[in-house]
Order: C-alpha cells, then structure tokens, then sequence
C-alpha cells in the first residue's frame, strides 16, 4: 500500500470539472462543508441520479471501514461517474468517503488503487476527514505527479494547513512550471506574506524564463507582490507552516 471553511455552496460549486487552470477557489469539493455540497449537489442531479447517490451514502454510513477485499462504499466511488455524470462527480466522491468515514488508512488504499479521478476525490476529501498531517503521503505523491488536475486537488486546504514551507514553495512552483493557476492554492496569500525565500525562488525562474526569451507567467509577477506584504498574522492565528530555519 503507498504510504501515504468554506462559504456555502451554490450548485455550480460543487464540481471540479473543468480544466486545471480554470476553477477558482471554492468551486470544488473541498472548499465546501459536506451537507452543504450534499445540498447543492442533489439540487442538481436528476432522480435516478439522486436516488442513487441517497442509496450509496446510505451504505457507506451504515457500513463504514473494510468489508473483505473492497468494500461496498468503494465500488461506488467507481460508479460515481456513470451515476452522476462526470461533472458531478468529483462532489458525489467526496460524499460518499465522508459519509464511509474514511480515516488515513482507507483514503490511503483508494488513492493507491484507484483511477485518476477516484484518486482527486480522495484529495478533496482531505480537509473533511483527516485533523492531522497523517495523509500527507498522498499530497506528496500527487505533486510528484504530472497530472496537472491532481497538482491542482492537492493544494486544496489540507496542504495549506500540512505542507512545511519547503514544499509548499516547491509546489508553487510547479504550478508555475505546468501552468496550474495559483486560484487552485489554498491561502496563497497567507502562506506567501513575507516569504522572502519563495521571493528569491520566483525571481530565478523569472529570470531563467526572460533570459530564455519566454514569457513570465502573470501568476508570477502575482505571488511576487504577495510575498513582499509583512502584514503578520492575528494573535493565535499562526499557522504550521512557519519561515525555515
């Protein structure tokens, strides 16, 4: 096995299924309370699709965990797509993960065996399920990946809240390289306030892109300005990912 606040929701923002590039913050599952996506998910399904998904949360919250080879819960995260609709998808997922009450160890097992997709939902499952940086494999991985959708899941608020600031920049970066827009990264701006160091890191590559006669990403010049802002946070609202020593 791979190791491994949201405003509520309208119904169209509950899905993910546009291109990565394209999806402001709290337009996909993870940016939303799951009764809220639930709410505004069934708001946009038809009846056969909203009896299903009833009928799959339904066991999912009966029969939570493991059930021999695969449990029954996970064989509806294969049949989201078809249920659902693609567009839908993603939100249908999240929902039934919650309602399975997927800790590490499950989310751990669907994110290793499962497709590209099962795999984004497991990433925007993350901020509703797991309290601590136990998951953080998986965000790892997925920015390991050149899958630019899963970049773009994994900085959902679970890797604002875990990543330490070294991969943090890191991955930043790479949406910069992949042409990943910087909407889809969870508190941008509070994570890059003052960073001098992803300052230094983002005038190289400019550099490097200029001197290669390439055009600098606006996101760029975007991050930049942020990171020259030394507005310190409220009292008792640091967060775990602190300047490195």
């Amino acid at each position: 096995m791979t190791q491994p606040h949201a405003t509520h929701a309208t119904p169209a923002q509950v899905t993910d299924g546009n291109p990565a590039g394209q999806d402001p913050q709290g337009t996909n599952p993870a940016h939303v309370p799951p009764a809220d996506l639930r709410a505004a998910l069934t708001a946009e399904l038809g009846g056969a699709a909203r009896a299903w998904l009833d009928q799959a949360l339904d066991e999912a919250a009966a029969h939570p965990g493991t059930h021999g080879p695969i449990s029954v819960w996970e064989l509806r995260l294969a049949e989201a797509g078809r249920r659902c609709g693609p567009a839908h998808a993603d939100a249908a997922r999240v929902l039934v993960l919650h309602a399975a009450r997927a800790g590490t160890e499950a989310l751990s097992r669907v994110y290793s065996q499962g497709t590209a997709d099962e795999r984004r939902a497991v990433l925007h499952a993350l901020p509703h399920l797991v309290p601590g940086p136990d998951a953080l494999p998986l965000v790892e991985d997925a920015l390991r990946t050149n899958d630019t959708r899963l970049v773009a899941a994994a900085l959902g608020p679970y890797a604002a809240r875990h990543l330490d600031a070294h991969q943090w920049r890191h991955a930043v970066l790479k949406c910069l390289f992949t042409g990943v827009a910087l909407d889809h990264v969870a508190d941008l701006a509070g994570r890059a306030r003052g960073d001098d160091e992803l300052a230094r890191m983002l005038a190289d590559y400019a550099a490097e892109r200029t001197a290669a006669g390439r055009t600098v990403p606006e996101d760029l010049h975007r991050v930049l300005a942020l990171t020259e802002s030394e507005q310190p946070p409220a009292p008792g609202n640091a967060g775990p990912h602190g300047k490195e020593s």
